[in-house]
C-alpha cells in the first residue's frame, strides 16, 4: 500500500483510528510483506547509523576538493561559548547540521534521508532533541516513520533528487519530512503535521541545485543549515495554529511543477547559479 497523497494517509487515519505514524508503519508491512516487528528493526538500523554518524564525526577531517571541513567544529565551539543569536538548541541543529553534510563530503558513512546531499536535516534535528533526552528512542522510531510517509508521497507525486528537480526536491523534501517529525514529537495533530510539511516545502520552493565542481558540498552542506532550521520554524508556526493556506498536496504538485520547468544549468549539471560564477570555475579548473 503505496500512499499516493497526505490526504490518503490522513483519511486512512481517521477510517482506522491510528496515528500518522502507525499509518505509514502499516503500509510499509503490506508494501512489503514484513512484519512490525521487521519494520521497526530496519527503521531502528536507520536511527542506530545516524547517531553513529554523528558521533564518528571528525573535526580534522577535510574532503578531497578541500572546501568542506571543520565547519561543524567551528559552529560547535562558537555554541559552547553561550553567546549565539539562535540560542544553545538551534545551534546545537546548525552544528549537527554541518557535520553531517562535511562527514557525507569526506566518504563517511550517512544516512540519505532522503538523499546523500540532504542527510544533514533530519538528524539535524533528532539528534539533538534525543540527546536533551526531551524524546525517547520510540517516539523518535515514530517520528522516523511520519518522516518516511511523507517523503513517498513526496517522491510519489514529484521528485527527491536534485538531478529532477533542483535543491527543492532534496533540502525541500527533507526540511518537510523533518517538520512533520518535529510537529509529531511537540504532540500535534495529523493536520498540523501535513501543514508543517507544507509549509517547509513551500519555504523552498525554487531552490536550485547548483554544486560547485560539481560536488556535494559548496553550497550543499550549510543548505542542510537552512533546511533544518526551516523545519523548525516551519513546525513552530503549525503547532501555533497558523496553517497552510494552499493544501499540503498540491504545495507538492506545486514543486514538481516548478521542478519540471526549471532550466537543466540548475538541476546538479553544475553549470548554472553559484556553480557558474568565475570563483567556482577557478575552483572546478584547480581540483
Amino acid at each position: 500500500m503505496a500512499y499516493q497523497s497526505l490526504e490518503e494517509i490522513n483519511q486512512f487515519c481517521v477510517e482506522k483510528s491510528v496515528p500518522f505514524w502507525k499509518a505509514v508503519l502499516l503500509g510499509d508491512m503490506e508494501e512489503n510483506g514484513i512484519s512490525e516487528e521487521e519494520s521497526v528493526h530496519t527503521m531502528k538500523g536507520m536511527w542506530d547509523a545516524m547517531l553513529r554518524a554523528s558521533d564518528d564525526y571528525d573535526t580534522n577531517l577535510t574532503s578531497n576538493s578541500g572546501l568542506v571541513g571543520g565547519m561543524g567544529g567551528q559552529m560547535e565551539s562558537y555554541r559552547k561559548k553561550g553567546d549565539t543569536l539562535c540560542g544553545n538548541f538551534v545551534s546545537k541543529v546548525i552544528a549537527q547540521a554541518l557535520q553531517m553534510g562535511e562527514s557525507n563530503a569526506c566518504m563517511k558513512r550517512i544516512v540519505a534521508a532522503p538523499t546523500a546531499g540532504a542527510c544533514g536535516v533530519i538528524p539535524a534535528v533528532l539528534v539533538p532533541l534525543f540527546r536533551e533526552k526531551r524524546n525517547i528512542e520510540q517516539e523518535i522510531l515514530h517520528s522516523l516513520y511520519v518522516t518516511a510517509g511523507i517523503g513517498e508521497v513526496i517522491a510519489s507525486r514529484a521528485f527527491i533528487a536534485g538531478a529532477s528537480g533542483g535543491c527543492q526536491a532534496e533540502i525541500g523534501s527533507a526540511s518537510a519530512m523533518a517538520a512533520g517529525a518535529l510537529v509529531y514529537l511537540k504532540g500535534g495533530d495529523n493536520n498540523q503535521i501535513t501543514d508543517a510539511a507544507a509549509m517547509a516545502l513551500s519555504n523552498l520552493m525554487g531552490l536550485v541545485c547548483d554544486p560547485v565542481a560539481g560536488l556535494v558540498e559548496v553550497p550543499c552542506v550549510k543548505r542542510n543549515v537552512v533546511g533544518a532550521v526551516n523545519a523548525l520554524s516551519a513546525a513552530d508556526m503549525a503547532l501555533a495554529g497558523i496553517t497552510s493556506r494552499i493544501p499540503p498536496d498540491q504545495v507538492i504538485d506545486a514543486m514538481r511543477e516548478v521542478g519540471e520547468t526549471m532550466n537543466d544549468s540548475l538541476r546538479e549539471t553544475g553549470k548554472g547559479g553559484l556553480a557558474n560564477t568565475p570563483r567556482a570555475k577557478e575552483i572546478s579548473e584547480n581540483i
